[in-house]
Order: structure tokens, then sequence, then C-alpha cells
């Protein structure tokens, strides 16, 4: 059996209206992809697209955002500059977590079983207080629990434990998260 691209159909993925999507493209390259500095604004308008946004927000410059009406950041939550949410799926930020520099929440995948190739999509969960460090991937169907850290440069491919601290490619528990007032 081989590949077969050419087989590939993914006609039952309905992310949303055609020119929402262009809208949300338009709008995303000139206040999200760039080095606009202004969180506030870019609340706002993930608002006017559908997202569930909490208090106290901070979006960096040169975050991408697949589409904001599959999006839900809680309170006090810290998105680091050139963060992908490739949301292709559900993704789900609990209050107080961070998403630091570069990292990417990464909802979608292929079947590397079938030769269509076909698309699979999972939602990613971040729990309170959870914290993805810079560079690090989360995959589809990924949950973070509440407290728990991915670090630096490390790929979540299983559900990570509450309040422990996961390393690695894929990432493991290395110890447990103690944190002091």
């Amino acid at each position: 059996m081989r590949t077969r691209l050419d087989t590939f159909n993914n006609d039952w993925y309905k992310p949303g209206a055609g020119w929402k999507r262009a809208l949300w493209y338009i709008t995303s390259s000139i206040f999200f992809e760039t080095g606009f500095p202004i969180s506030s604004i870019k609340v706002f308008i993930l608002r006017l697209f559908g997202a569930k946004v909490g208090q106290s927000v901070v979006i960096k410059p040169r975050v991408r955002i697949k589409y904001p009406w599959f999006l839900e950041i809680g309170n006090h939550v810290w998105i680091g500059e050139s963060v992908w949410i490739d949301n292709l799926a559900e993704v789900k930020i609990g209050d107080h977590a961070c998403v630091s520099q570069g990292a990417m929440l990464l909802c979608g995948n292929h079947n590397y079983k079938k030769s269509s190739f076909d698309l699979i999509v999972k939602s990613i969960i971040l729990e309170e207080g959870s914290w993805v460090g810079a560079q690090s991937v989360v995959c589809p169907g990924i949950t973070l629990h509440s407290h728990s850290i991915l670090t630096v440069g490390s790929v979540a491919a299983s559900n990570m434990e509450p309040y422990f601290i996961y390393s690695g490619n894929p990432a493991v528990k290395i110890r447990e998260r103690r944190m002091k007032e």
C-alpha cells in the first residue's frame, strides 16, 4: 500500500463560512500576525469573531490563531510572541495559564495508517495555571492539567498530570511542581 494524496477528502470538516474565514484571515494579518502591540484591541477583535475571552488577557505580537470561534481563553492568561494556535478544533485555555514564545497548539494531524492521509482533529485543553514553555508543541487531544508545566522545546503527546513538570520529545514527567507564596 502507498500514500495516495490524490484520494484525500476532508469535505466532512466544516470550520466556518468561507466569507468568515476570509474576513478573519485579513483581520488576523493586520492585528495579530504583525508587531501590533495592544492586547485590549486584540481581545475585542477575538470576541467579535466569536472567541470567549476573559479579563486581563495579554496577547503579544505575531500570534497566529486559525479560527477564533473555536477558542476559549480564561482570565489573566498570557500568550507569548509568535505563538501558533492551530485550532482546527476547540482550544480552551484556563485562568492564569501561560503559552510562551513560539509555542504551538496543534489540533490537527493526519491518519498515516490510511492511504488517503485523512485529517484528524481533536481539542486541546490547558487547565488553570498550566504553562507551555517556549518553542514547545501540544499535540491534538492533549490536556495539560492544572498547574502542569511543559518545559522549553518539549512535545506533549500525552496528557499531563496536575502539578507536574514534563520535558523532552515526547515529554515525560520529570518532577513535581512545588509552589511558594
